[in-house]
């Protein structure tokens, strides 16, 4: 009994083989239009998948990091080409820290103060760009500046 239900299941692949065979049709021509365009949707559809992922992380405030609600960076500015200055809130107090390759240095503690809200810009983006593209690039060269 255990022998005939051993080859039957070894001739089970043999079978399902040969009853495929016959059925089988010619595979059809692969067009490079099609390639393309699979191609192409494939690419968008990634794309999708990336800018949803950056919105949902941005609409859900996803901190970069592993955000600390002990520590947080208030703001920085650059000083030289790797060096900055960066104001740390850590609890009620502002630690100002000197930050270089290498090296992060104390410059001075502050009593936590307030953020000033970010100044509007003055005028339009037309009006500025105007201006801009009314200026000369490198100065007047008439007057010598």
């Amino acid at each position: 009994m255990r022998r005939t239900l051993a080859g039957m299941m070894l001739a089970l692949p043999l079978l399902a083989h040969a009853a495929a065979a016959p059925a089988a049709a010619p595979a059809p021509a692969i067009s490079p239009a099609g390639s393309l365009l699979q191609v192409f949707v494939g690419l968008v559809a990634v794309l999708l998948l990336i800018a949803a992922t950056a919105w949902v992380a941005k609409r859900f405030g996803v901190m970069r990091g592993g955000g600390s609600h002990l520590l947080q960076v208030v703001g920085s500015a650059s000083v030289g080409a790797r060096e900055r200055v960066v104001v740390v809130e850590i609890g009620e107090s502002w630690l100002v820290v000197g930050v270089a390759p290498g090296s992060v240095n104390a410059l001075a503690t502050l009593p936590r103060g307030q953020v000033p809200p970010p100044a509007a810009p003055s005028g339009s983006f037309a009006a500025s760009l105007h201006t801009l593209l009314e200026k000369p690039p490198f100065g007047d060269k008439r007057r010598g500046t």
